[in-house]
């Protein structure tokens, strides 16, 4: 099994291992590429958003958006983040339809091993869920393994690091159900 498939499924891999820092290095270079374009440069924005992430339909990112490598992440139709998206995908991130994301929303898959000696060498990651019809306000930070169900609205600043059922407004750190919405 390569590092990178390894990566994939969950496991401990070695993060530095060449084929996988190749990979970082172009996601980074196409950030970097994105970064630096004047906001009325859209189809170029356009470009590089479709060539690092794919999105399943309309897609807006505001600058300034870090990833890892931009091939594990599936964005849905009608997506829009807000300036300075991190998305850590080791592992697969899924972004449903019609999602939108408040400014300095952090999205980590990666996570490390508690043990300081192997923490050295390996890391792993989880997968995230994130359904349709949902937004996270400015500085929310998912964790990794999560699942966020359909209609969910997250709290500023909430740090989410359990599966939330959706159709409901979360907030907190650790975040926890707040309310139901009804319609």
């Amino acid at each position: 099994m390569t590092e990178k498939e390894k990566m994939l499924a969950g496991l401990t891999y070695d993060a530095w291992e060449p084929e996988l820092l190749e990979l970082r290095a172009q996601a980074k270079k196409s950030c970097h590429q994105f970064n630096l374009l004047c906001p009325s440069e859209s189809d170029r924005r356009n470009q590089i958003l479709d060539k690092l992430i794919s999105p399943k339909g309309k897609c807006h990112i505001e600058a300034n958006l870090f990833c890892d490598y931009g091939i594990n992440i599936e964005v849905g139709d009608n997506f829009y983040a807000n300036h300075n998206l991190v998305i850590l995908d080791v592992c697969q991130v899924k972004i449903g339809d019609n999602v939108m994301f408040g400014p300095n929303v952090m999205i980590s898959t990666a996570t490390h091993p508690i043990d300081a000696i192997e923490r050295r060498s390996t890391e792993y990651g989880k997968p995230i869920t994130i359904g349709n019809d949902v937004w996270l306000g400015g500085n929310v930070s998912i964790l990794p393994g999560v699942s966020i169900g359909d209609k969910a609205v997250v709290g500023a600043g909430s740090v989410v690091t359990k599966d939330i059922a959706g159709n409901g407004v979360y907030a907190g750190n650790p975040c926890k159900f707040i309310k139901s919405i009804d319609k």
